[in-house]
């Protein structure tokens, strides 16, 4: 969908969340000096404006990277706010890095990022973002036919974030379906897909067809901030993790519970999991 934007809603909780996680698969992968490349289906701008009309008019980073913000947190989230830090000067936060960003921040000389946005306005902000790193190419293109038609990629490790709206239905399908075929077509990829958890539960259907789809090594982490039967529309996020770097299901577990104490929406009412959708 092309109206979808996400300074809307940058920085929320469900930012820290996916963000924390794709923060320590590029730790994993920065482990070895072998170069790798990631890819990204839906990049958005890249870069946040924490004090645009959009963020102003949701308030939604005020519950979630602001409340993580100058604050002491466990070593597994310490890369996460270094990144952040990053791109806001001094203390105040003033910005916060999309998913690109952080993937571009985090890359050695020799790795390799390709984005893919097909809105033109957030496309070309994306652009001029990365205007002047060799490394990453920007595609104005739908991201997963783009994605695809780039599989498998150069270098032959890294990861692919599959990140999109979920403003329709048909969208659910759409990813179960790329994913099918981008495993297929590389199958040593780790592919990370991020998705809400709304009171309409199709998110539920999309695990089933995946976890049934033969694909092996599917690692669920969720989080919920607030009641599923409450009035809050998004209540949680969810992440799934094709072929995860070892121990981060170790890791997932021991930061979970941190991180729903200081994301929820009242005391208590918070819960996580971390488990194995599909294990080897």
């Amino acid at each position: 969908m092309l109206s979808y934007q996400h300074g809307f809603h940058a920085g929320n909780f469900a930012d820290v969340h996916k963000h924390l996680v794709l923060t320590l698969l590029l730790q994993s992968l920065n482990r070895k000096a072998k170069p790798w490349s990631y890819l990204e289906t839906h990049g958005g701008r890249a870069r946040y404006d924490l004090s645009s009309e959009q963020a102003l008019k949701t308030g939604e980073f005020r519950d979630g990277i602001a409340r993580l913000w100058q604050q002491p947190v466990p070593e597994a989230v310490q890369e996460y706010l270094e990144q952040v830090a990053k791109v806001n000067a001094g203390e105040a936060l003033t910005t916060y890095p999309g998913s690109p960003l952080l993937a571009a921040q985090m890359a050695r000389d020799a790795d390799n990022i390709n984005i893919m946005e097909l809105h033109p306005a957030e496309a070309e902000a994306l652009k001029g973002v990365f205007r002047q790193d060799t490394r990453v190419a920007v595609h104005h293109r739908d991201g997963y036919e783009g994605v695809l038609a780039l599989l498998p990629p150069k270098p032959n490790r890294g990861v692919v974030l599959i990140d999109p709206s979920f403003e329709v239905k048909q969208e659910y399908r759409q990813l179960v379906r790329f994913v099918n075929k981008a495993c297929k077509r590389w199958p040593n990829g780790c592919f990370a897909i991020w998705y809400p958890l709304l009171p309409a539960d199709l998110w539920r259907q999309m695990k089933q067809e995946l976890a049934e789809s033969g694909i092996r090594k599917i690692l669920c982490s969720e989080l919920e901030v607030a009641s599923a039967d409450g009035e809050r529309g998004m209540y949680g996020s969810g992440m799934l993790v094709i072929n995860p770097p070892w121990q981060l299901d170790q890791t997932l577990a021991e930061v979970s519970p941190w991180l729903v104490e200081q994301l929820q929406v009242e005391a208590g009412c918070g819960t996580w999991r971390v488990d194995w959708l599909v294990p080897e």
